[in-house]
């Protein structure tokens, strides 16, 4: 696990050099064809060479919620098992990672009226509006999520709207999916905080060089496909949409991108302080791949005895 831009597929790459491992993307973006360059999707040859699971299995057209991520996690990490191999899960949806080990909840389907009138409302409002909304009607929710993190903001709504019933009270009513499995956990958290500000920064700008535009300017042009889906709301893709629709100028939609995702790194840091039994790891201080790779041969014994 670790935040954008910590070096996760790096150090995953070469944990599959090492080990009978076979790699499970968790990452809300990546599970989407077509979005290479702003998800730092690695590329062909690395997933040919490095195949991931659960990348490239939605058109950006289609919504995949943590619902549908848990039941297909669930069905790699036993299909890794059945041929005598082990699970490496890589990515920096934590929302995705806590669904998965400790259990969701059966929430209705997502509505797409519901959904246009929220996103109404919340253009009218703004976010932090509809977030008070939220702590009104389900305080516990509304404490995890941060007032500007649209998507969970809709979804805690759109549950409420469709159900009559608090996403908080839905999700208490859970179970671990995988009881008789052991998760590993470790995650890279580059300190100090300045210098992932300074990656997530260098990222972007390369991304953008490497045609970042051009990406976001061809989704466009999908008959079916609008900035309101879910894999528009994506980091970088949300911005660069509004400057190519004219609404921002470069320089203001760049600016935003930047914001939004730093915002993201820390909304990630959020959730990994509260994980429980987590090696953390400054790739900055330590060689990453040595002490992961050591952390897991010692799990590795202790489970065979």
């Amino acid at each position: 696990m670790g935040p954008t831009a910590s070096g996760k597929t790096g150090i995953a790459i070469r944990l599959a050099d090492e080990y009978p491992v076979d790699l499970v993307s968790v990452d809300s973006a990546l599970v989407y064809r077509d979005m290479n360059i702003g998800t730092a999707k690695p590329d062909q040859d690395t997933l040919r060479q490095y195949p991931h699971r659960l990348v490239d299995i939605r058109d950006p057209e289609d919504p995949y919620s943590a619902g549908e991520f848990v039941r297909d996690a669930a069905a790699a990490i036993d299909a890794i098992h059945q041929v005598g191999r082990i699970p490496l899960l890589v990515g920096g949806t934590m929302m995705y990672f806590r669904a998965l080990i400790d259990g969701i909840a059966e929430l209705p389907d997502a509505d797409a009226s519901i959904r246009a009138v929220i996103d109404r409302e919340a253009e009218q409002q703004g976010w932090p509006e509809m977030h008070r909304q939220l702590v009104a009607i389900d305080p516990l929710a509304a404490a995890k999520i941060d007032p500007n993190d649209s998507q969970r903001i809709q979804r805690a709504l759109e549950v409420y709207r469709l159900s009559g019933r608090k996403l908080s009270g839905l999700q208490a009513e859970t179970a671990p999916v995988h009881e008789n499995v052991r998760f590993i956990k470790a995650a890279l958290i580059p300190e100090p905080r300045s210098v992932l500000h300074e990656r997530i920064e260098q990222r972007l700008d390369q991304m953008v060089e490497h045609g970042f535009l051009d990406e976001v300017r061809t989704l466009m042009q999908r008959p079916g496909l609008t900035a309101e889906h879910s894999s528009m709301r994506a980091v970088g893709y949300r911005q660069f949409w509004k400057h190519l629709a004219g609404e921002w100028e470069f320089d203001e939609a760049r600016s935003r991108a930047l914001a939004a995702t730093r915002q993201l790194a820390k909304r990630q840091l959020t959730w990994l302080r509260s994980e429980a039994d987590l090696l953390v790891v400054n790739p900055l201080e330590i060689d990453a791949f040595g002490a992961i790779s050591a952390h897991l041969r010692e799990a590795l014994l202790l489970r065979k005895n």
